[in-house]
């Protein structure tokens, strides 16, 4: 998704067509599909309109807020900029650019935000980092506003045991790799077969921001120290976090109640949960990529 979209009923053009001006954005007048062509293909909405045309347009249209588009709303008296989907995803972002290039208002409603406070997803975006586990922010941003979570940074290499309500963030590369070895693989057979898979699929180490594996592999020393090598972050995942996950290939996993390893391990730490190379095996050790 790229660009902005501004849109408005008949009697607002005028002032939509300047908006869009100032956002580099793209004017679209109102029509009834406009919100079902514009999510999707747009990564921010401006609406100059009533809230509720807007509540109940987008309504049926919304998936979850880490893909959905920002869509802020903008009174129909030029005073207001509401962000209604996407607070922390961009809208509130774009109702601050509104503030700085139009003057209007923004009325901000996430919790940390308002109250001033950081969220996970705010220093996501602030550090370019990318939120591993999204469904943690709700109970880490809940903490943070009772004053009960801390923020800690892991410089260099290391393991960090966390319960679900951490969030845990990485480099906001675009790929996440899925790994599975047999028992006992030495490390640098598991280092080739990375670089090689990475190299058939024209990325590079830099592209992945996490390798993820399942905890069947959590006394697998060569895995360990093949990701420490090459800099990478390794994440273990349980069994009910890998179940979740939709894969056609056949895996030798389904013997231990898994769908496999390498796929559903890189479909789970990843955004638009898409393969970009289904499992491929190099010996012992088994790949897959993911966006």
């Amino acid at each position: 998704m790229t660009g902005t979209i501004v849109t408005a009923l008949p009697y607002f053009t005028e002032p939509a067509k300047r908006i869009a001006e100032s956002l580099s954005g793209t004017f679209v007048p109102y029509h009834d599909s406009v919100f079902t062509e514009a999510i999707g293909t747009a990564d921010r909405i401006v609406a100059l309109m009533a809230t509720g045309i807007v509540v109940r347009k987008i309504a049926p249209l919304l998936t979850d807020k880490w893909r959905d588009p920002a869509i802020v709303v903008v009174s129909p008296d030029l005073k207001y900029a509401v962000p209604i989907s996407g607070g922390h995803h961009g809208a509130n972002d774009l109702a601050y650019d509104l503030e700085e290039k139009l003057g209007f208002i923004p009325v901000i409603t996430t919790a940390t935000e308002s109250t001033g406070r950081d969220s996970a997803e705010g220093i996501a975006r602030e550090k370019c980092l990318r939120i591993v586990n999204p469904a943690s922010t709700r109970r880490s941003n809940a903490a943070v506003l009772e004053g009960t979570a801390g923020i800690y940074s892991v410089e260099g290499p290391g393991m960090v045991i966390a319960g679900s309500g951490v969030s845990f963030l990485v480099s906001d590369a675009p790929c996440t790799a899925g790994i599975g070895c047999r028992k006992g693989t030495p490390s640098h057979e598991i280092t080739d077969a990375i670089d090689t898979a990475l190299q058939s699929v024209s990325l590079t180490r830099a592209d992945v921001s996490i390798y993820a594996t399942s905890t069947l592999k959590l006394h697998e020393p060569g895995l360990t120290e093949a990701i420490r090598k090459i800099g990478g972050n390794l994440i273990f995942l349980d069994h009910e976090t890998l179940n979740k996950e939709s894969v056609h290939s056949v895996s030798a996993a389904e013997r231990f109640g898994l769908p496999g390893v390498a796929e559903p391990a890189a479909l789970a730490v990843s955004y638009k949960k898409e393969l970009i190379m289904e499992k491929k095996v190099y010996g012992n050790v088994t790949v897959a990529f993911a966006r």
